[in-house]
């Protein structure tokens, strides 16, 4: 009976001490790089967990304003100290007298430091090119005077910029066939996210000491100094924007109150966005909480346009020749011809009318061309580059099809080919209501093709993509836009009638006479069908371009979701025309 009761206990010890030999086998020769479903490399953690590190670079490529100046990180001279020093006698007197720090607020940083630091991190303490001479010539193993890159949690065109995070789902998904470890930092929106595969680490700058399981030293006090063996990355994506510009409309945009929308500014020459601002701004915190979050950026968002519409209506109506100065309309009915008791505009002919917004008008004139043909508002719109992404987009190296702006959404006019034919349906897309929709950044594009003589761009949102040492990797030329535009003889005529709006002393636009730019543009009220207590809600749009002789900006302000009485934009598009102007005479 023993004898059976000790096979069974020796197969049992065999067959565990089996399981246990192989589970060695799987983490020393098998798994040693991606160990249980979460992937973990042993090898480097094995490494991480005899060492100690300072990372003063973590390799991920950055993005500049257009004059070369960093917008997502910045990189300052710092004193690092690792910990072992307290370990060992060095010269703290020099460092003290070279710094300026007294000698013991040095060694109780260091006896309290578990792991290398720069000095008074997180707002570290700045040194000069001439201590950071003398701290290295005094070559104090553990003390080091460098340059650290931070990444700015804050900076300017978040939304457009967009964030990074560690996402390993979406990381496999997106390179599944790369060696990335699984804290790899990802673009999660924005720019972060278009350009993320030419950002992506190439490895990090970083001081690494070897230590033992007490902290001491395990090859003596040697630090060793590790950057990626390639010098030409990480790559420097340098956008269009303008940091004053940004910095200006941030500003103001803040300073208007605006709870939801933004702004965006365009160089009508070059079609690049300038500025761009977008509110609420993002909550780091949680930030795809759909409630709170604000990670979205609105300007790229399809947005319901309301009277600014009017002027592909305006376009199409021009061509068509519906547009007789003779020809009258009464702008004291709704568009259903019922008496408007809100605006008693009287008869007014069609330049009066648009520099009125008056809704009867359009309406009437967007049937008629619904008779001559019922994509007739579509096509239009599409001229006008409304309807498409407007973002520049291009074949480069092994990415077809890549796209600037890969959170662009699109617009659009109609929803059902039914919706075409049916006349109040028409009705109410002449005046922008119904489903129609567009992005404040291609309505912006809309008035820069307009202020250019009908040519259609693409618009950039970065000019190049550089190597560190700041040579060229590649360029983002100007493009067209594929497709038809309208005649330069339309964009003349759509000019006037937009200088009209604000000269006309009734125009929607005539707070503008008095600015030092000369505005053309487009004001629009869009409703949104949607309540706050019982106070409807709309979204409040000014769309233009300046000077008007000699077209240099285009600019849209809009704010969403607003009752009547509140949330205008005409003072922030003053504001913003102001601050130009004073900029550029300064």
């Amino acid at each position: 009976m023993w004898k059976k009761r000790a096979i069974v206990w020796l197969c049992i010890c065999l067959a565990i001490f089996t399981v246990l030999i192989g589970r060695l086998i799987q983490l020393q020769l098998v798994a040693t790089e991606d160990f249980t479903k979460r992937q973990i490399n042993l090898l480097e953690a094995s490494v991480r967990q005899r060492s100690q590190e300072m990372v003063l670079d973590t390799g991920r490529g950055n993005f500049l304003y257009k004059d070369g100046s960093p917008i997502t990180h910045k990189t300052l001279p710092v004193l690092i100290l690792f910990p072992f020093l307290k370990k060992m006698e060095w010269d703290i007197e020099k460092v003290s007298n070279i710094t300026g720090i007294s000698s013991y607020s040095l060694r109780y940083a260091v006896e309290n430091a578990k792991h290398p630091f720069a000095y008074e991190d997180p707002d570290p303490y700045l040194l000069t090119e001439s201590q950071i001479e003398k701290i290295n010539n005094l070559r104090i193993p553990g003390v080091f005077a460098v340059e650290k890159k931070y990444h700015l949690t804050e900076n300017l065109a978040e939304h457009l910029i967009g964030i990074t995070g560690e996402n390993e789902t979406v990381l496999r998904s997106r390179y599944s066939e790369k060696d990335l470890t699984t804290n790899t930092m990802i673009g999660l929106t924005g720019m972060e996210k278009s350009f993320d595969e030419f950002l992506l680490p190439d490895g990090k700058s970083k001081l690494v000491y070897h230590v033992d399981a007490t902290g001491g030293p395990l090859f003596g006090i040697n630090v060793k100094y590790v950057e990626p063996a390639n010098p030409y990355y990480p790559v420097n994506i340098k956008t269009t924007l303008d940091s004053s510009l940004q910095a200006m409309l941030e500003k103001l945009v803040e300073q208007s109150g605006m709870k939801r929308g933004g702004a965006v500014l365009l160089d009508i020459e070059s079609n690049s966005v300038l500025a761009m601002v977008s509110k609420p701004s993002i909550n780091r915190k949680d930030p795809f909480n759909k409630e709170t979050g604000g990670i979205e950026n609105l300007m790229v968002k399809q947005q319901i346009m309301g009277s600014v519409f009017k002027t592909v209506v305006a376009a199409a109506a021009m061509d068509y020749e519906l547009t007789d100065p003779s020809r009258k309309f009464d702008c004291s009915k709704k568009i259903n011809g019922e008496p408007d008791l809100q605006f008693q505009y009287g008869m007014l002919d069609f330049t009066n009318s648009f520099a009125r917004s008056c809704n009867n008008t359009f309406a009437t004139l967007a049937k008629e061309l619904k008779e001559i043909d019922p994509n007739i508002l579509e096509d239009y719109a599409e001229r006008l580059s409304l309807t498409g992404t407007v973002g520049w987009k291009g074949d480069i190296y092994h990415f077809p099809d890549f796209r600037q702006l890969q959170d662009e959404e699109k617009g659009r006019i109609f929803l059902t080919e039914d919706a075409k034919k049916d006349s109040n349906f028409v009705g109410l897309t002449g005046i922008g209501q119904h489903e129609v929709r567009a992005t404040p950044l291609a309505v912006a594009n809309m008035m820069a093709t307009i202020a250019r003589g009908g040519k259609k761009e693409m618009v950039r949102v970065a000019s190049k993509i550089e190597y560190k040492n700041r040579t060229t990797l590649l360029e983002f030329n100007e493009k067209e836009l594929q497709g038809e535009s309208i005649s330069p003889y339309t964009a003349m005529k759509l000019q006037k009638i937009l200088r009209e709006v604000v000269m006309n002393e009734n125009g929607t636009g005539r707070w503008f006479q008095a600015l030092p730019y000369e505005v053309a543009g487009k004001s629009g009220t869009g409703e949104t069908g949607r309540v706050e207590g019982d106070k409807p809600l709309y979204n409040k749009w000014f769309a233009g371009y300046f000077p008007y002789k000699n077209p240099k900006y285009a600019l849209v302000t809009v704010n969403l979701g607003v009752t009547s009485e509140s949330g205008g934009v005409n003072s922030l598009f003053a504001d913003i025309v102001k601050g130009i102007y004073n900029m550029d005479h300064n």
